[in-house]
């Protein structure tokens, strides 16, 4: 069975005009998600804005737009500085944004309190015992 290449008018990276991509593939190219289709769920569950709006995937980007993205409990605020079709190393992927200077200052912030929090709650080393279950009971109302 061989292989046939798509003719060059159905193919995905010839839609956008020159100068212009995908949100969502612009998101995976400079490696703010691992997949393109965790860029697509985050765009869809509006934690991006593109120039102030709330943006779909489909939405074109091109060099200077303003992207504002949360992931998790970090927040970025982006200038596009160039496109990309392809994801490509770490490097080349940095060079496709501009942090602002307050977006950085602040995201810099939330990551210095969020490595200072407590990493999680100790339990203990076993399970309850049955003054501990008793005291669970007590505390749920159960009694």
């Amino acid at each position: 069975m061989t292989r046939r290449s798509l003719p060059d008018s159905t193919r995905e990276d010839d839609d956008a005009p020159p100068g212009k991509v995908r949100l969502d593939k612009w998101l995976w190219a400079a490696r703010f998600f691992k997949t393109r289709a965790l860029a697509a769920e985050a765009v869809d569950g509006g934690k991006v804005e593109v120039n102030g709006e709330r943006a779909k995937r489909s939405k074109l980007v091109q060099v200077a737009d303003k992207v504002q993205l949360r992931n998790g409990q970090v927040e970025w605020q982006l200038v596009v500085r160039d496109i990309a079709q392809r994801r490509g190393s770490a490097t080349i992927a940095q060079g496709l944004y501009d942090e602002t200077v307050e977006g950085k200052r602040l995201r810099e912030g939330v990551e210095a309190q969020l490595r200072s929090m407590q990493t999680g709650f100790a339990h203990g080393d076993d399970r309850p015992g049955k003054r501990d279950r008793r005291q669970i009971r007590r505390l749920k109302g159960d009694v």
